[in-house]
């Protein structure tokens, strides 16, 4: 794409930066609760060129009386608010529990009516190997059983995204939605629920395997007889919550995660999770067919023990990831089916800022997340996981933003899509808060003015397409090979009486 100007050039370096709107935008009755508050707030996003804000699109309100029993008044009310303030969106197809991880400040569970399924059938839930139940989401081995009322998991969802898609017509046709992103699991993240706070985990356990409902523990079954191993079970070697990887035999030096069997149950535990993650981009792919935005989808930031050869954290959420094998590669290959973009978590966060015992690589981490997609072709965005202010953490923001800084001749090698805050709050809006992050906005857009169509750009969003073939899982799996990760410049573009401290 040619590009008319040096001004047009340094605009291809501009990332648009949204704002996560609170959890409780709408509440659980389904109403937007203090609308002139959010305005005055959003005029105050406005003022500091901030380009668009992030709102999740609650299942648990939509659908709550019933099955196909949507209401959609609430949202299409802020939506409006949204637009009249001139700013871009970003919607979560929420399928998941508010409730029960970092940060959650109110409480919105999925629909009592699937939670009432239940009742009588518990297997719907992710289940430990004590037979613990997770109601944050729906397992994935129930994808394709009709369960509810008929239907499976799987066209609940894409039937909630169609009656968006109708009751959102005129805000999509109006180019309000910048992109779709779709929650696959626990906080809306391609993950198995393998550290929730609420069963008594704490930072930095390694989790629990979360595949022991009956569907997911079939489905082992079956692929164990299949590969002419029957005698193989669940790994019951690989500790509770809290443990520390040594403390187990199969997360420990030369620990079962290395044999035979231990890798064929990591490839069978990460490879739902691509095939969960496909099924439900094509049903959304479908529902918005022909609109102008993508659809994205939240990878976690599962940074501690990555130090660590065996990775426990990582594998127990699903991310086969070790130094010998790319777990981000294959999720990233498996996005370029739908031309999806993967937003990535703990862009904000330092090595050194972690506790040493918990042996996180927050920095590397990144590194081989954004380099893994860039690699696949596809865009990445990110938000930061936790709440900051300071100028330490905007710093590497912006480095992973532009690793290698701006390219005053056009779009640099490589950059992030887009980069959402977390999120907005009375805090941020503290004037010394308001003013250092007014500054962060206009160093995300590369020091220029405020530029609505900021993507026309970088990578113009055009109506989607349909979903391109399926993709064999052999292809997919292609994707584990490690490649080194692209160079980060130590300092970019960054708030200079703080660069060195990134360095």
């Amino acid at each position: 794409m040619a590009l008319a100007s040096t001004n047009d050039a340094l605009l291809a370096n501009y990332v648009p930066v949204f704002v996560m709107l609170p959890l409780g935008v709408v509440n659980a009755r389904s109403v937007f609760e203090d609308p002139d508050g959010l305005r005055e707030q959003l005029k105050q996003l406005r003022a500091a060129d901030v380009d668009g804000v992030m709102v999740d699109v609650w299942w648990g309100i939509i659908e709550s009386k019933g099955p196909k029993s949507y209401e959609w008044g609430a949202y299409r009310e802020l939506f409006k608010m949204v637009q009249e303030e001139g700013f871009k969106l970003q919607a979560i197809m929420s399928f998941h529990q508010c409730g029960g991880n970092v940060g959650d400040a109110v409480y919105i569970p999925i629909p009592q009516w699937v939670r009432d399924v239940a009742a009588a059938n518990p297997d719907i839930f992710y289940t430990n190997r004590s037979g613990t139940r997770n109601p944050e989401y729906l397992s994935l081995g129930v994808d394709n059983e009709p369960l509810f009322g008929g239907r499976t998991a799987v066209e609940l969802y894409s039937d909630f995204m169609k009656s968006f898609r109708e009751n959102m017509a005129d805000v999509l046709h109006a180019c309000l939605i910048r992109d779709i992103e779709v929650s696959l699991g626990p906080a809306g993240e391609l993950r198995y629920p393998s550290y929730p706070q609420v069963q008594g985990w704490n930072f930095p356990g390694i989790g629990e395997f979360q595949c022991s409902d009956k569907y997911l523990t079939a489905d082992f079954r079956q692929a164990v007889v299949e590969a002419g191993h029957p005698e193989w079970k669940l790994p019951d070697d690989a500790g509770e919550f809290n443990d520390t990887p040594e403390k187990t035999k199969f997360f420990a030096e030369n620990g079962t995660y290395l044999t035979e069997k231990g890798k064929f149950f990591l490839t069978w535990y990460s490879n739902k999770l691509l095939k969960h993650a496909d099924q439900i981009l094509d049903r959304a792919n479908q529902a918005f067919l022909g609109c102008k935005l993508k659809l994205a989808i939240k990878v976690s930031g599962v940074h501690w023990w990555y130090k660590v050869d065996s990775h426990a954290a990582e594998l127990t959420a699903g991310y086969y990831n070790l130094k010998v094998r790319d777990g981000y590669r294959t999720i990233a290959r498996q996005l370029t089916r739908h031309d999806a973009i993967l937003n990535f978590t703990c862009v904000e966060m330092r090595d050194s800022e972690q506790p040493e015992e918990a042996k996180s690589g927050p920095e590397e981490l990144v590194q081989q997340v954004l380099s893994a997609a860039w690699r696949e072709g596809i865009e990445v965005a990110c938000e930061n996981a936790l709440n900051r202010y300071d100028k330490a953490a905007y710093n590497v923001m912006l480095r992973n933003a532009r690793p290698n800084g701006i390219n005053p001749n056009g779009p640099p090698k490589v950059r992030i899509s887009a980069l959402t805050y977390l999120r907005l709050s009375d805090v941020l809006l503290e004037s010394e808060n308001l003013a250092i992050f007014k500054l962060f906005v206009k160093k995300m857009h590369a020091d220029q003015d405020y530029c609505p169509d900021s993507q026309n750009f970088f990578k113009p969003i055009t109506p989607m397409k349909r979903s391109k073939p399926e993709i064999p899982i052999e292809k997919i799996l292609e994707a584990t090979e490690p490649l080194e990760p692209y160079p980060f410049d130590p300092v970019t573009d960054m708030f200079s009486d703080e660069a060195s401290e990134t360095s």
